[in-house]
């Protein structure tokens, strides 16, 4: 069965004034330099490239006395190289010289500060780094500054063919007194590993095949933490054109003394038989394979045949070796092994990390971005396979987090933290106009309405808003105007077009796509630039599909998911627990303090839209001030934008209105209110979350049924509209009981997912600190869902759609009601493997922490049955999507369905597809005709059974992987 309504379960609406992200290449005032620096390194990347151009990144640190402005210069040394957009900066380029000045929020850096800028270029074939930079007229990188490293292999432009191992090799050297820590090997930005003793070496095993090349690097590290600049050479990877021998691995673990499996099979039937070699073709001699041949036959080619993987008691952790099945005329399979002991972390975990990090395995983007799923052929919430969310940023960091635990090397989770910075947290040129925000008014008033056909809503200033309290503070504490918080959405491979603000070009584009009411679901979107520049749409771009106005100006807009930067929190304080016990805990005292600050202005999602009182039952009804408009619990989203004109005089501010219980992250809330490493640097910040974490903990036994599940929310704004109440309807502090928050088409409530994500935070804090009301919900939460799940040694069933009826009691704090007219069912039963993997890690914790043996022996029954859909990239299960008939749906007045566009309104989106009345989801999504996976939707469309897909969703299974680690850790005993 289908998991449920996970498919729409990320929906983030913005119906307000307006729209759009900002991108980078504003223009800015550039700053003359104040004087020299006495010293600076700089370290230039290549954080991605195609056919013709590619992005840089440069990172200037000041170690010398303080300056007010900054100037860097350096020469390309190919004249084909020639920047055509920067941003956090101001470029000018003369020749093959570039001068950067800083922008004019930018140019003070203290000693030892550091500061980014970054840029898009042309190129020509080759993209050579450059070699010497100055700032301030000051040379950077001396050898007293920093080490150095150099690529010895592979040479530049080498060829391989896919699946490619490619060897890397580097020498590095440090300034007189120092030595090398590490030498860290990258490709195209993304970390693939260090190694701490000469001579330095990677191999990087499984690269797909590409048409541009690939760029390999390398980083060097001395004593003291100075880095090199990047060492950049590159390669390229062409398809192979033999047939490959299909391995159903293409990573095992192994631990010392044990043994592991895989299975090996061919493509297509031979026409004699194929004799295929295994052996061990490079790493530790204490791992080997066998049978060393396997036989296939024109008729047994199909069936697949075991290689058994050996460690000898010899063996310790942290080995690795490469295992080669080949055979003449056709592609080699490589299998990478690692010896992991048992008794330190779950072979499993190890085993799922690798496959999630190995690029021919496909979650990543070349710019190191995780991909939504492997699949691009997808529509959930994210509306396509390689769009990205900040939920799987999100979930990227927890993964690399569990890897520090388990191997105490930290690098990956701070690259995880840059990556994540770069393309999902707007920069200063991404919303250029934060200075104009006015806290007296943080937004226009526009109602939202159940249906997309009652839009655009028309824009009412008549209707009052309350004041923001929190921007003042927020800036004192952070120097800037800007938000500190990710979007929700991306287009990783620009499939739509939209590009950068327009350009139509630029990947790993700000999009959005949910904007009208709680009917609206995915199937239903018309997506939209997060920078409207009116390129792409109507004449106004897409902004009067959404909000009725006199006029319209091209602007930028974000819209914050809670529940993602909530769990960046969560993740970071276990990063730092766990690097604290390894003594390593400075490695990460840039993401912690970062934890802090995105924190902070999470605050923003404790307030209704507009910032009214709650209990609001009316547009005239008394708006905020100070504080008096937060509920403090985490609403659906934060949202924020402003003029894309930077001569213009406006921004905007909004929190939202209506708080689902799935949103709730009490760990979160205890983390930023109790841990002083997590010290946000607003004075009353850590007050606001301690009442947070109260407020939170009252919501979850309020809406607890008599069964034990948790029922679905509250809103301030009945109907989306401020209307009066229905008489009876309960209240929680002044905001009225909704039983599908947020969305309808499916119900928000009727997902199991919701439950397992949040009653797994609860279940942490539960285990940190012994809270007794966390207890008292888990008590009761367990056994109801122990008793609607079944597991055996190779399967499971857990819930997936739940129905509920009646509701809770209005609220009272000082006798809170039994619900007995609450209630809840399972409607039925589903393998949603992500769920399940957060499933079993809430028992885990709770099973540590509670020392309930029914709860320990489910989630250790769980975790072993996952592992029965194990296959070559991860953890899957075949899943029938019968909702994919609505790819060709078109709208329908009787039904509400389809996709809705106002009479007389015409656009296009990038690709030419039309937009009007009358238009489908496929319509203006062409290019799913082109996916591999497509002809299955047409037979379905044409009449045939309901597809069927695979699918590797990286949230999925990073919470596989890490239900092992957890495991592993708070039961090493098994």
């Amino acid at each position: 069965m289908l998991p449920g309504s996970r498919e729409f379960r990320l929906r983030r609406r913005l119906a307000v004034t307006g729209v759009a992200v900002l991108g980078a290449g504003a223009a800015l005032a550039a700053g003359a330099p104040a004087y020299a620096a006495a010293g600076c390194t700089v370290v230039y990347k290549v954080q991605s490239q195609w056919s013709g151009g590619f992005t840089g990144d440069i990172a200037i640190t000041n170690t010398g006395d303080p300056v007010s402005s900054w100037k860097l210069e350096y020469d390309f040394p190919d004249a084909n190289q020639k920047v055509t957009q920067g941003w956090s900066g101001v470029y000018a380029q003369s020749g093959q010289h570039v001068t950067v000045n800083n922008a004019t929020w930018n140019g003070t850096l203290a000693t030892g500060a550091s500061v980014s800028t970054g840029f898009n270029a042309t190129a020509g074939s080759a993209n050579p780094v450059p070699t010497a930079f100055s700032v301030n007229g000051t040379a950077c990188n001396g050898a007293a500054a920093a080490p150095t490293v150099q690529i010895t292999g592979p040479a530049a432009n080498t060829r391989y063919t896919a699946p490619a191992s490619i060897p890397i090799t580097a020498t590095a050297a440090a300034a007189t007194g120092q030595t090398i820590s590490r030498v860290e090997f990258y490709h195209d930005g993304l970390l693939l590993g260090s190694d701490t003793t000469a001579p330095y070496a990677y191999t990087w095993s499984g690269v797909p095949a590409q048409s541009a090349a690939y760029h390999v690097q390398a980083v060097s590290y001395d004593g003291t933490g100075a880095r090199s600049t990047t060492a950049d050479v590159p390669v390229f990877v062409d398809a192979s054109t033999t047939p490959a021998i299909v391995s159903s691995a293409t990573s095992v673990t192994v631990a010392p003394g044990a043994s592991s499996t895989f299975t090996l099979k061919l493509p297509a039937a031979p026409t004699a038989n194929v004799s295929v070699a295994v052996a061990r073709t490079a790493g530790s001699t204490t791992v080997s394979a066998t049978p060393a041949t396997l036989t296939f036959t024109p008729s047994n080619w199909n069936t697949a045949q075991t290689v058994t993987v050996a460690a000898t008691s010899a063996a310790t952790s942290g080995l690795s070796a490469t295992l080669a099945a080949s055979a003449t005329g056709y592609t080699t399979a490589q299998v990478g092994v690692s010896v992991v002991d048992a008794g330190a972390v779950d072979a499993r975990f190890t085993q799922l990390y690798n496959d999630i990090k190995n690029p021919a395995n496909g979650y990543f983007s070349p710019e190191g971005v995780p991909y939504h799923s492997i699949e691009t052929l997808i529509d959930e919430a994210p509306d396509h396979g390689h769009e990205t969310t900040s939920e799987a940023f999100s979930y990227w960091l927890w993964l690399e987090a569990e890897h520090g635990q388990s191997t105490g090397d930290w690098a990956p989770f701070n690259a995880s933290w840059a990556i994540m910075e770069k393309y999902i947290i707007p920069s200063h040129a991404d919303q250029p106009t934060n200075a104009n925000y006015n806290p007296a008014k943080p937004a226009t008033y526009a109602a939202e309405h159940p249906q997309p056909s009652q839009y655009p809503s028309q824009l009412d200033t008549s209707v009052s808003v309350g004041t923001d309290p929190l921007a003042a503070e927020l800036k004192t504490a952070y120097g800037t105007d800007d938000i500190y918080g990710m979007h929700w959405l991306l287009d990783v491979d620009n499939t739509y077009g939209f590009g950068h603000c327009g350009d139509g070009t630029t990947r790993v584009a700000y999009i959005n796509t949910f904007q009208r009411g709680p009917q609206e679901s995915t199937w239903e979107t018309v997506p939209q630039p997060s920078c409207d520049t009116f390129a792409h749409g109507g004449p106004n771009g897409y902004l009067d599909l959404f909000t009725k106005d006199a006029s319209y100006a091209k602007q930028w807009k974000y819209t914050n998911a809670p529940d993602a930067d909530a769990r960046v929190v969560q993740v970071a304080y276990w990063a730092l627990q766990w690097a604290t016990e390894q003594g390593k805990q400075s490695q990460l005292s840039s993401a912690v303090a970062n934890a802090a600050k995105m924190g902070d202005y999470l605050r923003y999602s404790f307030y209704d839209k507009y910032f009214k009182q709650p209990g609001c039952a009316s547009t005239s009804c008394a708006a905020g001030t100070g504080k008096n408009a937060s509920s403090n619990l985490m609403s659906w989203y934060y949202a924020w934008g402003g003029a894309y004109d930077t001569s213009a005089g406006w921004a905007w501010r909004i929190g939202s209105s209506t708080s689902h219980f799935g949103y709730q992250n009490p760990m979160a809330a205890y983390i930023l209110s109790n841990v002083s490493a997590f010290s946000p640097k607003s004075p009353t910040a850590k007050a606001d979350w301690q009442a947070s974490l109260d407020r939170q903990l009252e919501f979850y036994q309020w809406l607890q049924s008599s069964e034990g599940a948790i029922a679905g929310g509250a809103t301030n704004s009945w109907n989306g509209d401020y209307s009066a109440r229905p008489s009876g309807t309960p209240t929680f502090y002044g905001l009225a009981y909704v039983e599908a928050p947020v969305y309808e088409d499916p119900p928000s409530n009727r997902w199991f997912g919701m439950q397992a994500w949040s009653l797994e935070r609860l279940a942490e804090l539960y285990y940190v600190t012994g809270n007794a009301k966390a207890k008292a919900v888990l008590d009761k939460w367990v056994p109801w869902a122990l008793a609607n799940t079944t597991i055996s040694a190779t399967d499971f069933q857990i819930p997936s759609d739940l129905a509920w009826t009646g509701a809770p009691a209005t609220w009272n704090p000082s006798s809170p009601a039994a619900n007995t007219g609450l209630h809840v069912s399972v409607v039925n039963h589903s393998r949603d493997l992500g769920v399940a993997g957060s499933y079993a890690k809430l028992l885990t914790y709770y099973a540590a922490k509670s020392g309930n043996t029914q709860a320990k022996t489910a989630a250790k029954g769980l975790l072993d049955a996952i592992w029965a859909y194990k296959d070559s990239k991860g953890v899957s299960v075949s899943e029938t999507r019968a909702d994919y008939n609505r790819f060709d749906d078109v709208y329908n007045a009787s039904t509400g369905q389809g996709i809705y566009i106002p009479p007389g309104w015409t656009g296009e989106m990038p690709n030419g597809d039309v937009i009007k009345p009358g238009v489908s989801f496929l319509d203006i999504r062409s290019f799913y005709r082109d996916d591999p996976d497509f002809p299955k939707v047409q037979a379905y469309l044409n009449g045939g059974a309901a597809p069927t897909f695979n699918y590797h969703r990286f949230w999925a299974q990073v919470d596989v992987a890490t239900g092992y680690a957890d495991y592993a850790r708070l039961f090493p005993q098994g």
